[in-house]
């Protein structure tokens, strides 16, 4: 018999001496550095604190599912405005894909294509990994009732746990009612990895409440915490308009998205921007250190305008 796919672990690095939490695997010792021994923290609920970087440690299904959506989404990568995509090398089976090389084909379709753009191809990829007919189905399965809202809630914890980490059920109300058909993620792999506010808005959020509320018929709203990366899911809950919603204004990480650095850009990286029709009056540079995170004195992230 085929072994069984190992599950997905979370590790962020720690220093040796610091003791494990309860239900956290033991340290594992590294190669030592300067005489200092690095460990890594594995844990299957909770994900780095901010200002460290989760490492996960996907199994042979996860990778599988990344290689399954990085391909649909790779006939939308382009090199640029106006570019084709590259020639195809050797194609990757499904499971030779990692993370990091899925946020990267999400990046590269973002490239050449405005806001709106974005989002109709992140439709596109979700539509064309459905069977034919399958909105028709899931509207028929479930209807927008509070059962539906809390049993799709229900499914997004394990089967979104290769994309956005760890989460868990919530007690949301929704037009006045108390349900469980919230989910809290509690730091999101996609908005960790990719470190741009554009990209979860648009690659993420937005495509997904569409997706949700105008094919499957069942409302959903996201609200990403930009401060500490959490999201919460709100099935049943009409997201409400892109120009009234707060993520749509919001500035973008300075130290992690290149799109917000002004100083020391590569010129790589300022032929990128203007590519996208970005101008670099718009970028702005890093805030001070006693500043927010996620709230500089600075515009919306480029991505967003």
């Amino acid at each position: 018999m085929a072994a069984a796919a190992l599950p997905m672990e979370l590790c962020f690095a720690a220093r040796a001496g610091t003791p494990a939490p309860a239900g956290r695997a033991p340290k594992r010792p590294k190669k030592r550095r300067a005489g200092a021994v690095t460990t890594v923290r594995c844990a299957a609920t909770a994900p780095a604190p901010m200002g460290e970087k989760t490492e996960y440690r996907d199994g042979p299904l996860e990778r599988a599912f990344m290689g399954l959506f990085a391909r649909k989404m790779e006939k939308y990568a382009t090199g640029g405005r106006g570019k084709k995509q590259q020639p195809e090398t050797k194609k990757k089976a499904v499971w030779d894909w990692d993370y990091e090389s899925f946020v990267d084909v999400s990046r590269r379709v973002m490239v050449g294509r405005t806001r709106a753009q974005q989002q109709e191809a992140v439709r596109e990829v979700l539509l064309s990994m459905l069977p034919p007919g399958a909105p028709e189905q899931f509207r028929k399965l479930f209807p927008p009732t509070r059962w539906a809202c809390e049993f799709n809630a229900a499914l997004t914890v394990p089967f979104f746990h290769w994309l956005v980490g760890p989460s868990e059920v919530i007690e949301v109300e929704v037009d006045g009612v108390k349900q469980k058909s919230g989910v809290l993620i509690k730091k999101c792999r996609y908005l960790e990895n990719s470190g741009c506010v554009g990209m979860c808005v648009n690659m993420c959020k937005i495509p997904t409440q569409d997706f949700f509320t105008n094919e499957f018929g069942l409302p959903l709203t996201m609200n990403p915490n930009f401060e500490d990366m959490s999201c919460e899911m709100i099935y049943g809950q009409v997201p409400p308009p892109l120009e009234e919603d707060p993520a749509s204004k919001q500035p973008c990480y300075p130290n992690l998205c290149e799109c917000s650095l002004s100083t020391d850009m590569t010129p790589k990286t300022e032929a990128l921007h203007l590519q996208n029709g970005y101008t670099l009056t718009h970028i702005h540079p890093p805030f001070a250190s006693s500043g927010s995170i996620s709230t500089p004195s600075a515009p919306v992230c480029p991505k967003l305008q």
